[in-house]
């Protein structure tokens, strides 16, 4: 499997919604990057990202050394 077809399946950015994600689990925070839906609920403290932009800010971060 091409790293193109794992993002395209998974990323927040071309569906707008992540697949665990339901409206019943209530308002999400906007990622502070690209403005996707997160992980985290809107009450959460600090910068929220999406799983796309917290594993890109983590490789940046681990290469940054």
């Amino acid at each position: 499997m091409a790293d193109d077809d794992y993002c395209a399946g998974t990323s927040t950015r071309t569906t707008g919604t992540s697949t665990s994600m339901s409206p019943a689990d209530g308002p999400f925070a906007a990622c502070a990057l690209c403005q996707s839906p997160t992980e985290y609920p809107e009450s959460h403290k600090g910068i929220t990202l999406c799983p796309v932009c917290e594993w890109q800010e983590a490789e940046r971060t681990m290469c940054s050394g």
